[in-house]
């Protein structure tokens, strides 16, 4: 089989096997519960949502995004109660994996106005965008 032929078949099987699976990335939509970095930028800036950074205090030192709240990962668990149920709140982390599992472990426990942002801080500084040291 020539080599272009693999390759279109591999892309055709990836794309119905991720279609199967219902993965919103395979229709070109964010996944449940996300949000894209785009929009989670447009809304903390706004004023329409806080944003929430969970990842440890090595990694705020890199820098954060202006005005999010600080709440490390590890002390999610005693500090929940500082995350606000009123207002639309966006959990962020170093790419999404921490975010996810908080936003799921939260919605679990009640809380219904969250999402995570699907890249994360790494891909907020990739794109240059602003930060300021904690």
């Amino acid at each position: 089989m020539p080599i272009i032929t693999r390759r279109v078949a591999a892309a055709l099987l990836t794309a119905s096997a991720l279609a199967q699976l219902g993965h919103a990335w395979a229709q070109g939509l964010p996944p449940e519960g996300s949000t894209t970095l785009d929009e989670a930028r447009r809304l903390h800036e706004s004023g329409a949502a806080v944003l929430i950074d969970l990842r440890e205090p090595d990694e705020h030192a890199t820098g954060v995004a202006a005005g999010a709240r600080l709440l490390p990962l590890s002390q999610l668990s005693r500090r929940a109660a500082e995350i606000p149920r009123n207002q639309p709140v966006l959990l962020i982390c170093n790419t999404q994996n921490r975010s996810r599992r908080a936003h799921q472990a939260l919605k679990d426990a009640g809380w219904s106005n969250l999402r995570y942002v699907h890249g994360g801080m790494s891909e907020w500084a990739r794109r240059g965008w602003p930060m300021v040291k904690p």
